[in-house]
This record gives structure tokens, sequence and C-alpha cells, in this order.
């Protein structure tokens, strides 16, 4: 029977900028279990008032450091008789704001217009949970769509510690506004047991996340994990109530385009053994490439394929 687990962030719970296979695992689960995961968002260096913070996320802040990224991860969490080769779903089953407020960086020299902006500029942005939406300082409001930032699975043993900023084939600063809750995504398999970690909370975010960071914040999510044993993946894609979505993730916008493509294809071939070619036309008429971001050194595009086209 089917188990629920909670995961809270706190300093033994949580790792700070990094993902690698050495970290032991929070919490194990079996397969077809659901964990609640807790998370935390900003560490002192981007939230200047720290008052706002939470006393979880304060003693958080307190006792560990950042290093060589800036964002909180909650977990890892591993599912038994996960080995290298299978594939993690991830059934996104529901998100929650946690905290009435995001906030929001320019950084000099990131972000897509380094040159225009080279002015260090940190917001504290109301956000109200009853009515899902933010306000900006200048009077625009925006309509909340949270999502995570970072959901990775454990990146291979030989890899070593990898930064939490740049999206790689385990996943991690995916920063993919379309995994919403009802959602699902599924990572390759690494290393024993997969060990899958959440953070980077967003609010909301626009397709690019231009100035460096989205209306980043504190999230709850509940996730249903599902191992499926033999089947292998290049790189993490996802489903939507709505669509199929690729992933590519490449220094370089257009190698990280074929990437999605070239996934999407392989896809679609399987799911209807066309012949590569047939595939390739069709996504020419039906699938759309969007640019996921433009600001974690491994930029992404994601392809989107309606659903209802492939029944």
């Amino acid at each position: 029977m089917a188990t629920h687990h909670t995961l809270a962030p706190k300093p033994d719970t949580v790792h700070w900028g990094f993902l690698d296979a050495k970290v032991a695992p929070r919490l194990t689960i079996d397969s077809g279990d659901t964990v609640t995961i807790d998370t935390v968002s900003g560490g002192p260096g981007d939230i200047r008032d720290t008052s706002v913070m939470l006393p979880h996320h304060r003693e958080i802040c307190e006792k560990l450091k950042p290093s060589p990224g800036p964002h909180i991860l909650t977990g890892p969490v591993a599912v038994r008789g996960a080995e290298p080769g299978d594939t993690l779903e991830v059934r996104i089953k529901a998100i929650e704001l946690t905290v009435d407020w995001g906030w929001n960086l320019i950084r000099p020299l990131r972000g897509t217009l380094p040159e225009d902006y080279p002015e260090y500029r940190c917001r504290i942005i109301p956000i109200d949970r009853g009515a899902m939406t933010a306000e900006l300082p200048w009077g625009a409001r925006i309509p909340l769509s949270p999502f995570f930032g970072i959901m990775a699975v454990a990146p291979p043993a030989n890899y070593g510690l990898c930064s939490s900023v740049e999206p790689r084939e385990f996943g991690g600063n995916m920063d993919n506004k379309e995994l919403l809750a009802g959602s699902s995504v599924y990572f390759p398999v690494f290393v024993p047991g997969a060990n899958f970690s959440a953070g980077d909370g967003h609010a909301v975010q626009g397709d690019g996340e231009v100035c460096l960071t989205a209306l980043e914040t504190c999230l709850k999510g509940t996730f249903e994990f599902v191992l499926h044993k033999g089947e292998t993946l290049r790189v993490p894609r996802a489903m939507t109530p709505t669509h199929l979505v690729t992933m590519g993730f490449d220094p370089d916008l257009d190698d990280a385009a074929k990437q999605a493509l070239r996934e999407m294809i392989s896809w679609i071939v399987s799911l209807k053994g066309w012949r590569p070619e047939e595939a390739y036309v069709f996504c020419s008429l039906a699938c759309d490439l969007r640019v996921t971001q433009l600001v974690d050194g491994n930029k992404g595009i994601h392809a989107m394929v309606g659903r209802n086209l492939l029944r």
C-alpha cells in the first residue's frame, strides 16, 4: 500500500548550491509513495531583510553557506529499487505557496542584458495568496502560476559536485514554467535510489527569465514517485495535462533547440511508430519550440506538442 511522507527544510535535510551523487538520502521510499517536500528560497545575500523569513529558513541561513550555486534544495529522496538505466516518473500532485512574499534580483554581469542593466537591484514583492497575484511597486498586477525551478535526480557519480545553476541531463535548474501541478516529469536515473531533490520555488516566471530570476519564493510540493524499470532516457521530459514537453540544455541556444527537437522526434516515433522523417515533418507543423530560460549558463529550449494531436 502506498505511503505518504513529509520532508521539511532544515539544516540536515537541505543542500545549498549543489547536486552531488555523494549526498546521502534524507528519506527513502517505495515506488508509488507520495512525499510532501517543503522548500525555502534565498539567502541573506539575496534577501537583505531576513526578518521576512520563517524560523526554519533563518536557521538554514545561519548554519549553512551556499556553494557554488545559490539554490537551497530539500532532499534527496531515494526510491527503493531505482538503478542506473531506469526512469523515475515524478507526478506533481500539488504546489502550495507558503509565504506572502517573493524576491527578484538584477545582478551585475548576469541576466540577458547585463550591458544595459549593470546595477545590483533586489526587490521584495508582496504576494496575495488568496487572490493568487503579485503587485509590482510600479503598479502592475501579475497572476501567479507557481512551479519548482529546480527538480533533479542525482548526477552521475563521475561528475562530482555540480553547481545548482546549470541544468543538465539530470534536471536541475530547468526553470520550465510548464511543469505545474498535474504534470509528470520523467528523469533518467544515474545512481542507486535516483536521489530526487527540489527547490528554487517560483511564484511566476516568463519564458526566458530574462533579468536573472523569476519571482522567487518558498513552495511546498506533493509528489508521487513511480519507477519505470529498464526504461532509459537521455534527458528529462514531461507530460502536462495538455502537452508533451521535451527539453534541451546547452550554452548555445541553437544546440539546445536541436536537442529538444530530437528528443521530441524520438518520443513521437516511440508513441506512434512513424518514421523519423514523418515525425520531423509533423513537428514542423505542430510542435512549438519555446525559450525556457536564457540566464543559467546552459540555456534552455523546450518543445511542446499537444497530446490531443497524438491520440
